[in-house]
């Protein structure tokens, strides 16, 4: 996968990614329209399918409401990179369908670079500054979880 970074840094919580009030909603694409509002206003208007969010520590911090990946999957962005994830995001991440990876060099990506991910190996190519990082790679069974579009979709195509 490809794409262009929006570069947001540490502790971006859940309703940084989908402010409270659009709870209501709970499809992708009407959440999407929301996404990031309150701190990058333009994100929902701007991001383009294959984008790649690149965060510091703690991203998905605050409530465990699956939401905020919802959203995240409604903008077509192929993958979030941070330095680390709160435990009940990246697991609702994961059922979503919502592709992960944590990596430890995110402090070298800036806003606007535009990297290549493969998400087998863990291998992150920044193209603007022509560098590399290594990602923990995901292990089969959680990219299979992914390819399906999540946990149900998952689980329907294994039963």
């Amino acid at each position: 996968m490809k794409g262009r970074v929006w570069k947001f840094g540490d502790d971006v919580d859940t309703d940084a990614v989908i402010p409270g009030r659009y709870l209501i909603m709970n499809t992708p694409a009407e959440l999407a329209k929301h996404a990031f509002e309150g701190v990058r206003p333009e994100f929902a208007k701007e991001v383009s399918e294959g984008d790649i969010i690149v965060a510091g520590n703690n991203f998905g911090c605050g409530s465990s409401r699956e939401h905020a990946p919802i959203a995240l999957k409604g903008t077509m962005i192929s993958c979030v990179i941070a330095r680390s994830f709160a435990r009940i995001f990246f697991r609702n991440s994961i059922n979503i369908g919502v592709a992960l990876l944590e990596c430890p060099d995110t402090d070298r990506i800036e806003d606007e670079d535009e990297l290549q991910v493969d998400l087998a190996s863990g291998v992150i190519t920044n193209l603007t500054k022509n560098e590399k990082y290594q990602a923990t790679p995901l292990p089969d069974f959680v990219r299979g979880i992914m390819d399906a579009g999540g946990l149900i979709e998952y689980t329907r195509q294994t039963i």
